[in-house]
């Protein structure tokens, strides 16, 4: 588009600023409103998406139409199919007459989704079946409707992500994201902020009957610098405030700073969040020692060999000891308080297995030894308790889906399947 055009576009729809990423978006829009096509507007929260969103209705050949907005996040997942796509009487407790749901009103219109990805997955396939074929079911009938209605939708998630977590169908993110459009932050629009700044400025100046707020050089450079994680809402808020609660119409960075919550970040790390499927977004600090225990559990038994046959002073094969050569320990030289490390872990021992000698005492010149096999076995017990419920806490995380689950605990299917039966969870 040439300039001349979009400057209008933006003056018609109250969009200020030249930033090329937001020209760059309005271009797209402008030049897909011509069509029917389905538009995935992504962005931040408070970039101002929904704008997009009628931009390309307003350009359309549907701008005389219906045009709806709807936050997929603000309907409650019992009732947002009846909101979407209608009921019949009767269809559920409280369904006092037949209701049209937002696609019948806003047939041969547009309909604007926002917070796509917060629609539950069973209205995910009706939505597609929209876009797929154009036709839709009432909520308690048995009807199929035809619709003609374009879907823009709009995310501030990524989309790829919720697909991973199985909280967003791929082939619907596909279908919608037929031309996609990203909504750059504030952030990253440079002097775009000043500008919008004035704007605020000045709206607020003729609302409040005060003198607009000018700022110094120092406060536009930190207006600048500062991240904005609210977006133009957060601009907006705080051009408001000041507007109202200063008495000076110049505003310095000392000023400014009273405005601008302090970004705190912990300096903690985090939780690695293994469970990606789970509603719970993190492990508990006890789950994440199991996990570690749970992926070590397969090393201890190749270890407790080597240590054993040390111990038995068996003839082993050098390479077996690879994983020790590195380590300073000197077996023979821990004295009369020499204990076999693999006791201080907790590992799986078959009571079937040989036990474990240690041996205590050599200054009499009698040795003998500790069969250490009842502390192994208390051990084992401990780890296989803490597995077996690391393993039904995987299962009812993942909806019983054994692949998802096995994937969680970082071991194959076909070992999930073993341990189910080894532990009598077969039927869970």
């Amino acid at each position: 588009m040439i300039p001349e055009e979009l400057q209008s576009v933006k003056n018609r729809f109250g969009i200020i600023g030249n930033s090329p990423l937001l020209t760059h978006a309005i271009s797209v829009a402008c030049q897909v409103a011509t069509t029917d096509m389905s538009v995935l507007i992504s962005g931040e929260s408070g970039v101002g998406k929904e704008s997009f969103s009628k931009i390309i209705h307003q350009l359309s050949h549907r701008k005389h139409n219906p045009f709806i907005a709807i936050n997929c996040g603000a309907i409650p997942e019992g009732t947002i199919d009846s909101e979407l796509f209608g009921h019949e009487k009767g269809a559920f407790t409280g369904a006092l007459d037949t209701r049209k749901g937002y696609f019948e009103v806003a047939h041969t219109g547009t309909i604007f989704l926002d917070e796509i990805g917060e629609m539950p997955l069973e209205t995910q396939t009706r939505l597609l079946r929209v876009l797929e074929y154009g036709e839709f079911i009432k909520v308690g009938s048995s009807k199929t409707q035809k619709v003609d209605v374009r879907v823009v939708a709009a995310s501030n998630v990524n989309l790829f992500e919720a697909i991973e977590r199985k909280r967003f169908r791929e082939d619907l993110y596909y279908r919608l994201n037929t031309v996609p459009i990203y909504v750059p932050s504030l952030r990253d629009r440079g002097e775009d902020i000043a500008l919008i700044f004035r704007k605020f400025s000045a709206d607020f100046s003729e609302k409040y009957k005060t003198k607009p707020l000018k700022l110094t050089e120092d406060a536009k450079y930190l207006l600048l610098k500062y991240r904005f994680p609210g977006n133009i809402r957060q601009l907006k808020n705080i051009t408001e405030q000041i507007s109202v609660l200063e008495y000076v119409r110049e505003i310095n960075s000392t000023i400014l700073q009273k405005y601008l919550p302090e970004q705190q970040s912990s300096k903690f790390p985090a939780l690695l969040n293994f469970n990606e499927n789970s509603n719970d977004q993190s492990f508990t600090e006890r789950e994440l020692l199991y996990k570690v225990l749970f992926d070590m559990k397969k090393d201890m038994s190749e270890l407790k060999k080597v240590v054993n046959d040390i111990l038995k002073n068996k003839m082993i094969d050098p390479n077996a000891l690879s994983p020790l050569q590195d380590t300073e320990v000197n077996f023979a030289n821990l004295g009369n308080n020499f204990y076999s490390p693999i006791s201080s872990l907790p590992t799986s021992q078959s009571i079937n297995e040989e036990p474990i000698l240690v041996q205590k005492n050599k200054t009499d010149g009698n040795d003998t030894t500790e069969d250490i096999s009842h502390i192994m076995e208390e051990q084992s017990l401990l780890l296989e308790s803490n597995e077996k419920e690391l393993i039904i806490k995987a299962l009812r995380r993942n909806g019983q889906k054994r692949k998802n689950a096995a994937k969680d605990l970082g071991i194959s299917e076909r070992t999930l399947y073993r341990k189910l039966k080894e532990y009598d969870l077969e039927d869970l």
